[in-house]
């Protein structure tokens, strides 16, 4: 059974600081938590696989398969402006020769 001075303890120990009411409502939680751990335990498991996740999928990857692309006069139609066969964009960093 977790006390009221183990939960001060620990909280020293984080360097955390709660007000006394606080400190009772967190002994009272964790006492349940523990009463609901200690109750698990005592459920027969015998036969069960353990589950180490709850997804049990090795690999979701599709295979790699070439595939034919967009042609590049079909891509380019889609662009604002076009320059020596590329798609041509506003400059982001300026030069140091301007």
């Amino acid at each position: 059974m977790i006390t009221r001075d183990d939960i001060q303890h620990v909280a020293k120990l984080a360097k955390l600081q709660f007000k006394d009411e606080t400190l009772d409502a967190f002994t009272a939680e964790f006492n349940s938590i523990i009463e609901l751990v200690e109750h698990l335990e005592e459920v027969d498991t015998t036969g069960v696989e353990p589950t180490y996740h709850g997804n049990q999928l090795l690999n979701v990857f599709r295979e790699d398969v070439a595939q034919p692309g967009v042609e590049r006069e079909l891509l380019l139609a889609n662009a604002k402006t076009t320059k020596d066969g590329f798609i041509q964009v506003p400059a982001i960093i300026e030069s140091e020769e301007a």
